[in-house]
């Protein structure tokens, strides 16, 4: 602050110098006028030499030295001169991170590219030579879909849909599978897309569903066999009663076997379809009706008690064999699972945001240290129970994975003494217009969602 009190101190000593020179000129030489605007030609020279000079120092880059004149343009070198220092020391830092950065890039092992608002190549690492065959500086400014040159990603990346993950072969080494995820940044719109290696948990999961689906195929057969056996009848040998009696044990474990098989191939084809047909209007409130009647079925002698809530307008864009598998499955484990005579109360309302779908009752209750756990593939919280019950522990798992498909989640709470409810929240978009025509969910192939009936 002193320093800008002094050069402004100094400046104005030049229009009075210029003065004071005028006036004894104009004294000695009797022509004032003259003198005086000789002066302060002299001064508007000085200002624009010293203005040319810091312009032209300012767009070559170049350095302000001392000695610096005095007055304002002393101070006003010496503010630039800092100013330099100061950016110099911002550019040194930009430019150590931005090594740090690129170092860090170069041992990322997943391929990782910045594109443009238009999709032009702005940057990619080393990664994406080996797995894109994105060479740098080479790509840059190229478009990326023309640069990868597969016809799927330029598909993917066109359409600009980002919300999952594509997963599509390597161009330059086509047995390896790769999983690429995009992500919007910045005001200029610019896209971040992560390239990953998923070849071996590929090979594993798919490894995984032939598993499950050729050991079911090769189990069924000899069930089939064995249940067409056991409900043939046949004349008694001895004790009639004991041989029926295990017949019907016989008869029960098959049906429990079979059921198992069916189960983990809903699974298996819940893991290996990523997204289901969401093209049709599912009307919710007369599924409901058709459940309820399998579940009284199924509670038989012990004479559960069903309440139903169901707004009649309200319809889930999705896939009607599996969201039936999924509100039938909640409400045959109310039944399975609490004492006879109980309440279940099936609810099909609005929410913030989108629709629930609840089953409520006021059985037992589940413990709290259970809650986290329900869902797990093969997790019962009594397993002599869930086996008297014929619960085959993975009827949770395939609710939560059909939610998943259907952008929807379970919740699940739960009081000792007081009953649990279990409720399917669905977002906004699942939501159909009353107006769009329903499309009979009948005429879907039953075969590729397998439904639990009650026996």
């Amino acid at each position: 602050m002193d320093n800008r009190n002094d050069s402004l101190k100094i400046e104005l000593l030049w229009p009075a110098g210029i003065a004071v020179l005028g006036g004894i000129g104009g004294l000695i030489f009797e022509s004032p006028l003259l003198f005086l605007l000789a002066g302060v030609a002299v001064y508007a020279v000085w200002h624009l030499y010293n203005l040319v000079r810091i312009v032209r120092i300012l767009d070559s880059g170049g350095k302000l030295k001392p000695p610096f004149p005095p007055g304002l343009w002393g101070g006003l070198y010496e503010r630039v001169r800092t100013l330099e220092k100061r950016s110099k020391k911002r550019k040194r830092r930009i430019a150590t991170f931005l090594d740090r950065f690129r170092e860090s890039a170069a041992a990322f092992p997943d391929a990782a590219i910045i594109t443009g608002k238009e999709g032009n190549i702005e940057w990619c690492n080393a990664a994406a030579g080996d797995l894109l065959g994105l060479g740098w500086p080479g790509v840059r400014g190229q478009g990326i879909s023309a640069a990868v040159g597969d016809p799927i990603f330029r598909e993917y990346f066109s359409l600009e849909d980002y919300e999952r993950p594509l997963e599509f072969s390597s161009p330059g080494d086509r047995s390896t599978i790769l999983s690429v995820k995009v992500t919007r940044f910045g005001k200029k719109r610019q896209r971040l897309l992560i390239a990953r290696d998923i070849t071996r948990q590929y090979y594993l999961d798919r490894l995984h569903r032939d598993f499950v689906a050729n050991a079911s195929h090769e189990l069924r057969t000899p069930l089939t066999v064995l249940r067409g056996f056991l409900d043939t009848p046949v004349e008694p040998v001895g004790d009639s009663r004991r041989q029926d009696r295990v017949r019907q044990l016989m008869l029960q474990q098959a049906e429990r076997m079979e059921e198992t098989l069916n189960d983990l191939m809903s699974l298996s084809r819940l893991d290996f379809e990523k997204e289901l047909p969401a093209k049709r209007a599912v009307p919710v409130p007369e599924m409901i009706e058709s459940i309820i009647e399998d579940a009284k079925a199924l509670s038989g002698e012990s004479a559960h008690t069903f309440s139903v809530m169901a707004e009649e307008y309200r319809s889930i864009r999705g896939h009607a064999s599996w969201l039936q598998r999924a509100f039938s499955n909640l409400v045959f484990n109310a039944v399975r699972h609490t004492p006879p005579h109980s309440r279940i109360a099936i609810r099909w309302t609005a929410c913030d945001g989108g629709a629930r779908f609840s089953v409520e009752d006021n059985g037992e209750g589940i413990p709290a240290r259970h809650l986290p756990r329900l869902g797990e593939r093969f997790y019962r919280i009594d397993p002599a129970r869930s086996r008297e019950s014929g619960g085959t522990g993975l009827g949770l798992s395939i609710v939560k994975l059909i939610l998943s498909r259907h952008d929807a989640e379970l919740k699940i709470s739960s009081e000792i003494g007081k009953g649990s409810v279990f409720t399917c929240m669905f977002p906004e978009s699942r939501l159909v217009d009353p107006r769009v025509p329903v499309i009979d969910h009948d005429r879907e192939n039953p075969a590729t969602a397998p439904a639990t009936v009650p026996k």
